[in-house]
């Protein structure tokens, strides 16, 4: 994977925060050949006799270097910065300090015999390909953002979003977690249970399926206001959280807090009278159960739970219902009252910088197709404050009024390429940092991570291999992620949730609004229920109304008993050309966290099998086919270890440099090996 640059050396160029990078300028991106190994045996000194340098040279400056482009040596003056291809024409000594006036020297002219010689002066590589004469970088890490795009869409319009800000980030995310413990809050004393794992996060993504509000983060506009994700992750927990026991004895404690608890319930609570005797009977009957049976084995113990649980549920959820209605609905009517705030405090910041307030939504004059291309805010971008940034020797600190963030320093110049590629409005970098620690805050609240680091992000953000992104841009021709962020994407260019925080990084904006023409597509989805099938639908509705070549590669969990909408969905789609199951526990997926972890800590191995399906119209069957051959790179590419086999072999036998060197060949490029 790697990225290419043109860096353009300023004398006096600074940057207030951003040093690492200071002297890299915009460029377009171009297609730059990766280095090759040369062919032959190596060249050594006495090769070419002729070639030696006399010491005079020497003394001027001139070395002799190999050019790999052209397969000869070529001559360079660190001096000057002169190159030839011929020999360069010793010149007379002259040291204007000990002898200013050359007193001295001959002045005679070449003997007459003597033609002039004709000094070929050697041109730079880049002036082959009418770029500008200067040196390229190539970024090695977990992506490739030098593939284009192959994506066609339609046009559309400026977004009305406010430009990411440090100040008004940080009102935001603080309103969000207090918006999460108060949903602790309520479970726990409503309830009398902790809120479910991740329920918050998948309550985000379920929201925003259908929010039409004018927050980016916070879901303030929704039909019907009561989540039924919220609502079925709570109703699971009730009367208590279940959990697969290890042993006999812990199978035996969690039936009886099963009963202990549903008794309390029906107790505590205006249940009616049918419902408290036949929840009472049945506790009453597990507890003579558990009395009387001495040896009772772990699948006993189970069998009976699931049996009570048969009889009790529907009474317990008859009789809650009103009240965990009512902590879905809390949530909502506070997260709408949340981005009321946030809109005020937004308008007024863009009135103390002259910029008026956030327009309503626009539209697109004509439908036009043009290639992909990053999300465009409408409103012009305030004035940012200062973001301390604290380099260390692997990552970097992102500090605003005492909350520091870190990342990785490899994602972070990850994050400084696809900043170049894609922001317009900031070519001189002055506005990098700010925006970068908005991103990492906003996707540190999106997730629920208190640090650096949390498994709340395994599923929300986990992506596929490294290996998996290869094999599908060579064999099936992907170069787009329908779900992706700054920090995990491959490619450059990808759909993520925050249009706001992530269109300077090349954000095409949400998927569900994505109205692509052609094209060869990776699709893995969050596990959120409601957002799978919408995925689904709207894959389905564009395969429907384009002609042109249009292919989904999907992945999903294989969940089973029962099994959710959007994969029965996807199993019976009319588009599907080919469908495959990995099992679990044989593949692998890069953690959701890995912009801030080591990388002994990246691969995670899946606990459930994964759907692998081929969803593509006619034309984009013909271009992009699951063949047999094809399936089978990758299946393979999908094999546990093959991430780790496969950085082996790049240190056994690297294509790349690996360290900057001198004033080499200017047609290869110059690597930053960064593992």
């Amino acid at each position: 994977m790697s990225e290419e640059l043109d860096i353009n050396i300023k004398d006096g160029g600074e940057r207030n925060m951003w040093t690492p990078l200071d002297n890299l300028a915009p460029m377009a991106p171009q297609h730059v050949s990766m280095p090759q190994t040369p062919q032959g045996p190596p060249v050594t000194a006495n090769t070419f006799p002729e070639y030696d340098l006399p010491f005079e040279l020497t003394q001027q400056g001139w070395l002799k270097f190999w050019s790999k482009r052209e397969n000869r040596p070529y001559f360079w003056n660190k001096l000057s910065g002169e190159s030839l291809w011929e020999m360069p024409v010793i010149k007379p000594h002259f040291d204007p300090i000990t002898n200013p006036l050359g007193i001295g020297l001959s002045n005679e002219a070449p003997p007459a015999h003597r033609p002039p010689v004709n000094v070929a002066k050697r041109r730079a590589s880049e002036d082959c390909a009418g770029a500008s004469a200067c040196k390229k970088f190539i970024l090695a890490g977990p992506w490739d953002l030098d593939i284009p795009t192959n994506v066609i869409i339609f046009e559309r319009a400026l977004s009305n979003l406010m430009h990411s800000h440090p100040d008004i980030e940080a009102y935001r995310c603080s309103l969000a977690a207090k918006l999460r413990q108060c949903y602790q809050e309520l479970c726990h004393s409503r309830e009398s249970i902790d809120a479910p794992k991740e329920s918050f996060n998948r309550w985000f993504m379920e929201r925003k399926v259908i929010d039409t509000g004018s927050d980016a983060l916070l879901p303030s506009n929704c039909y019907p206001e009561i989540s039924m994700s919220m609502y079925r992750e709570i109703m699971n927990d009730i009367p208590i959280k279940l959990v697969r026991p290890k042993f006999t004895g812990d199978a035996r404690k969690q039936l009886s807090r099963y009963a202990e608890a549903a008794k309390k319930i029906m107790e505590s609570r205006n249940a009616s009278s049918e419902s408290r005797k036949v929840v009472k009977w049945n506790v009453d009957e597990t507890f003579q159960w558990l009395r009387k049976t001495v040896g009772a084995t772990y699948d006993d113990f189970q069998d009976r739970l699931a049996h009570l649980k048969q009889q009790c549920q529907p009474h317990l959820t008859e009789t809650v219902k009103t009240s965990v209605e009512g902590i879905c609905l809390k949530i909502y009517c506070l997260s709408a009252e949340h981005a009321r705030k946030i809109k005020e405090k937004t308008n007024a910041i863009l009135k103390e910088n002259g910029l008026g307030e956030l327009p309503p939504p626009l539209s697109v004059p004509n439908n036009r197709k043009v290639w992909c291309y990053p999300v465009q805010l409408a409103v012009p971008c305030p004035r940012l404050p200062v973001v301390e940034y604290l380099p260390e020797r692997d990552q970097a600190m992102l500090r605003f009024h005492g909350d520091t963030l870190c990342i990785n320093t490899t994602h972070l110049q990850k994050l400084e390429h696809l900043y170049r590629y894609s922001c317009f409005d900031d070519k001189k970098f002055e506005l990098f940092i700010p925006r970068v620690w908005c991103l990492l805050k906003r996707y540190a609240t999106f997730l629920g991570t208190t640090g650096n680091t949390g498994m709340e992000a395994q599923d929300t953000q986990a992506s596929l291999p490294i290996t998996v992104f290869e094999c599908l841009h060579r064999m099936f021709g992907v170069t787009f992620e329908c779900f992706a962020s700054p920090l995990n994407c491959y490619f450059k260019q990808y759909c993520s949730a925050f249009s706001d925080t992530d269109s300077y990084f090349g954000s095409r904006g949400p998927f569900l609004s994505l109205n692509a023409v052609s094209g060869s597509f990776e699709c893995n989805p969050p596990y959120c229920e409601e957002l799978m099938d919408a995925t689904i639908n709207h894959i389905e509705q564009l395969l429907s109304d384009s002609p042109e070549p249009l292919s989904f590669i999907v992945f999903m969990p294989e969940w089973r008993g029962p099994a959710p909408t959007a994969l029965l969905k996807l199993e019976a789609s009319h588009f599907k050309r080919k469908q495959v199951v990995v099992p679990a526990a044989e593949h692998e997926y890069r953690h959701g966290c890995q912009h801030v972890l080591n990388r002994s800590e990246l691969n995670v191995r899946s606990a459930h099998g994964t759907v692998v399906a081929w969803l593509q119209n006619n034309a984009g069957y013909q271009r992009w086919g699951p063949t047999e051959e094809r399936v089978e790179a990758l299946l393979d590419a999908f094999r546990p270890g093959r991430e780790r086999e496969r950085d082996r072999q790049e240190l056994l036998s690297p294509q790349r440099q690996t360290e900057t060197q001198g004033p080499s060949d200017p047609k290869q490029p110059v690597v930053v090996q960064l593992h």
